[in-house]
């Protein structure tokens, strides 16, 4: 119970700083910068909390389901995630230029957060981290099923991920959070036996990229490729186009907003015309009409 106190105040810790050292960025740099660069990375930073904690998988879950919750109620809208804010690049939502950049802070966020953890671990607070110290540099790959499998479970993980994401994007934050937060602890209850369930690349190549038992190619194929592929299938679905790509939809018909009302000819009685109640018509009727 000890070790989980510590475990448990470490995670709430390091979303404090954050969370303070996010609002001192929002004063000090420019929307342009803060939104790009100082968003991404703080919250990557958090994002290794419950990967830092050596929880068993219950207490996992759950600090999960919170950690998720309480990003989506406090961080102002980043990520965390390569493959959302690719997503973002191609429904013209952010240019090059600010796409690489959060790109470039999630990888500094996560190695950063990586580096506190392992810190953390050092002082040995509890008896998990002695363990972990020990272990640490003898990690196993978490691949444990067939590759192709593997790369599979990340890619639909990603790809439900995603449809969620869309579908709540403009609901509200009350729905919208619990929602997100739930989809991503079930995902990783399910698919977590076999490979993490990280759907995320920047999480994976920081946590499981350095350890034995699997190659780098099967580590990229796996943790990248996977969820790009599972991204981009679920774009393709809810949009029936990638806008940055191409602007064509592929699988769903755009019904026209104007709608051509349907006339009706009156005869010298008065009365509609047969055309009028559905009946076809010949050609002399319209004279006489």
């Amino acid at each position: 119970m000890a070790g989980l106190n510590v475990s448990i105040a470490f995670f709430f810790l390091v979303v404090g700083v954050c969370q303070v050292l996010r609002q001192l960025s929002k004063r000090l740099l420019s929307p342009g910068a803060y939104g790009c660069l100082a968003r991404e990375l703080l919250r990557m930073l958090v994002e290794i909390g419950p990967w830092g904690g050596g929880f068993g998988p219950d207490v996992v879950l759950t600090l999960l389901f919170l950690l998720f919750a309480v990003h989506g109620a406090s961080f102002d809208g980043a990520s965390a995630n390569p493959t959302v804010s690719l997503q973002e690049f191609l429904l013209l939502e952010s240019s090059l230029a600010a796409t690489a950049t959060k790109l470039l802070a999630q990888g500094a966020g996560m190695g950063m957060g990586w580096a506190v953890t392992k810190l953390y671990w050092s002082w040995e607070l509890s008896q998990f981290h002695l363990i972990q110290n020990l272990i640490a540099p003898e990690c196993i790959s978490a691949i444990r099923t067939a590759l192709h499998h593997a790369a599979f479970a990340e890619g639909s993980c990603s790809f439900l991920f995603h449809l969620v994401l869309f579908k709540l994007r403009q609901s509200h934050p009350v729905y919208r959070v619990p929602a997100l937060a739930a989809t991503v602890t079930f995902l990783s209850y399910t698919a977590g036996p076999y490979t993490g369930a990280f759907f995320n690349p920047a999480l994976a190549t920081a946590a499981t990229f350095h350890c034995s038992g699997s190659s780098f190619w099967d580590y990229i194929r796996v943790y990248w490729l996977g969820p790009l592929t599972g991204m981009l299938t679920a774009l393709l679905l809810f949009q029936g186009n990638i806008p940055r790509l191409f602007q064509k939809n592929l699988l769903y018909r755009q019904k026209s907003k104007y709608k051509i009302p349907k006339a009706k000819f009156l005869t010298a009685s008065g009365q509609g015309s047969s055309l009028a109640r559905g009946n076809p018509a010949p050609l002399w009727a319209w004279c006489l009409a």
